[in-house]
C-alpha cells in the first residue's frame, strides 16, 4: 500500500529522542534533555507584541504564497546589512519553517539520476529529503581531526558526471564547526570549476562564538553567488521554533519553481507569524547579542565537564549550541544494535539509566560521536554531565 520512497524515510531522530523523553517527563521521571536544538529562552517581547497586533489589526487571512512584501523586504534588508548580499523579492521565499524550505529547494532542484554531496556529520533530515526528491545523496566522511570539515581534495575525489549539488552547513549541527573563510575560498574553486549547486543552510549564522565572522560562499564572488540558494529563518536566532517561519534565497527561476510547489501544498506560511518575522528580523537585536554570550559560557562549561570524562574526546565548536563528544571509548562495554550502531544503544542506556536524553550519533552519518543540544540552563547541564559520569562508571 505504501509507495517505495516512503519505506525508506525513517522519522527524525531528534524529534523522536524528544518525544520519548517527554514521554518519561509524563511518567513523572526527571529528565535532563540535551536532544532538542531548541533555544530554552522565550520569545522576544517585542516579537510577541508584533504577532497580538496582527491578530488585532485582523491580519488572519490568507496571503501571498511566497510571503508577504513585508517580511521580504526584511529580509531583503537583512542580506544587505548583514551579508552584503542583494537580493530582490522575486529572489525570496518564505516557508513554513526552514525544513519546509529546504524541502521544496530541493524538490525542484534535484531528481533521479543526480547525486549532491552531503558531508558527515550532517543534520539528520538532509539524506532523507533528497531521497524523497529521488536524488542520490553521496554521504562524505570529513575527519574529526579537521573539526569535521570538507577539504578541497575530499570534495573532488567524490565527484562523479552525475554530482549536481553539494551541501554545506556552518555553524554546523551537530558539531558546532565553523567554515573560516579561507576553507570557503578552497572549496570555491572547485564548485566554480565544476558549477555545483551549492545549498548553503545558515540557520545557525548568528550563533557564533569567540569573534568569529560569519561568511558563506555566496559573499566571496559574483559567480558562487549564482550558483548558492541561502537557507535561513528565525527559529534558532530568536527562539521562534515554534513560529515556524524559515526563507530561502537564490535564483529567481528556482524561487518561482518553489512557490508554485508551495501554492499546491500548504499554501502561505502564517500571517501571524510573518508579521512577527518580520520584527525579528527588522527589529532590535541586542536579546540576539545576550543569548549567545549565553551560550558561549554554557558552551565553554559543557566542554570542561566533558573532558574530565575518561576517553571522551570532543571539538570545540565554534558556533551554534551543539557539542559532538567522541564516546567509542565506551563502546567495546555495550552491544551494538542490529543496524551495527554503537551511539544508539549507548544514547538509550543514558536515557533509560542515567535520565539524560542524547542524539544517536549515527542519526548524523558519524557513529562514533553522540550529539548534546546546551540549550538548556547552567544547572541542568551540571546535573546532566553528573548523570552521565555515573552511568559510565557502571559500565567500567
Amino acid at each position: 500500500m505504501l509507495t517505495a520512497r516512503i519505506k525508506q524515510i525513517k522519522p527524525s531522530p531528534t524529534l523522536a529522542i524528544d518525544t520519548k523523553a517527554k514521554a518519561m517527563l509524563a511518567q513523572g521521571i526527571d529528565i535532563v534533555n540535551f536532544g532538542i536544538g531548541e533555544p530554552d529562552f522565550d520569545t522576544p517581547e517585542n516579537i510577541k507584541e508584533a504577532a497580538i497586533k496582527a491578530i488585532r489589526d485582523g491580519f488572519t487571512r490568507y496571503t501571498p504564497v511566497g510571503g508577504i512584501p513585508e517580511l521580504k523586504e526584511a529580509i531583503v534588508q537583512k542580506f544587505k546589512r548583514d551579508n552584503s548580499l542583494a537580493y530582490k523579492h522575486e529572489e525570496i521565499i518564505v516557508g513554513c519553517g526552514g525544513k519546509h524550505a529546504l524541502y521544496n529547494l530541493f524538490q525542484v532542484l534535484f531528481e533521479k539520476g543526480h547525486e549532491v554531496i552531503v558531508p558527515t556529520p550532517y543534520w539528520v533530515s538532509y539524506p532523507p529529503m533528497l531521497q524523497l526528491a529521488d536524488a542520490t545523496p553521496v554521504i562524505v566522511p570529513t575527519p574529526e581531526a579537521n573539526g569535521f570539515k570538507l577539504t578541497p581534495e575530499v570534495l573532488k575525489a567524490h565527484l562523479t558526471p552525475r554530482t549536481k549539488g553539494l551541501i554545506l552547513n556552518s555553524p554546523s549541527n551537530p558539531t558546532g564547526s565553523v567554515y573560516s573563510r579561507e576553507e570557503l575560498a578552497a572549496l570555491a574553486e572547485v564548485i566554480l570549476a565544476h558549477k555545483l549547486l551549492v545549498v548553503s543552510d545558515d540557520i545557525y549564522e548568528k550563533i557564533l562564538f569567540d569573534g568569529q565572522q560569519f561568511v558563506n560562499l555566496a559573499q566571496l564572488d559574483p559567480e558562487l553567488k549564482k550558483l548558492t540558494f541561502i537557507l535561513n529563518g528565525v527559529s534558532k536566532t530568536y527562539a521562534m521554533t515554534g513560529w515556524r517561519i524559515g526563507y530561502l534565497a537564490g535564483d529567481a527561476t528556482v524561487i518561482k519553481a518553489m512557490t508554485n510547489l508551495q501554492s499546491q501544498s500548504t499554501s502561505n506560511p502564517t500571517s501571524i507569524a510573518q508579521k512577527a518575522a518580520a520584527e525579528a528580523i527588522s527589529g532590535p537585536q541586542d536579546t540576539v547579542d545576550r543569548m549567545v554570550t549565553e551560550f558561549a559560557w554554557r558552551r565553554d562549561d559543557i566542554l570542561a565537564r566533558l573532558a574530565k570524562i575518561p576517553g571522551v574526546e570532543c571539538v570545540k565548536p565554534g558556533g551554534a549550541f551543539y557539542v559532538f563528544p567522541n564516546f567509542a571509548h565506551y563502546y567495546q562495554k555495550i552491544k551494538a544494535d542490529k543496524e551495527g550502531s554503537y551511539s544508539d544503544p549507548l544514547a538509550n542506556y543514558l536515557l533509560e539509566e542515567a535520565h539524560v536524553a542524547l542524539v544517536a550519533g549515527i542519526g548524523f552519518g558519524e557513529d562514533k560521536c553522540i550529539r548534546f543540544s546546551y540549550a538548556t540552563s547552567r544547572e541542568r547541564i551540571a546535573t546532566g554531565l553528573e548523570r552521565i559520569q555515573g552511568a559510565l562508571d557502571k559500565l567500567a
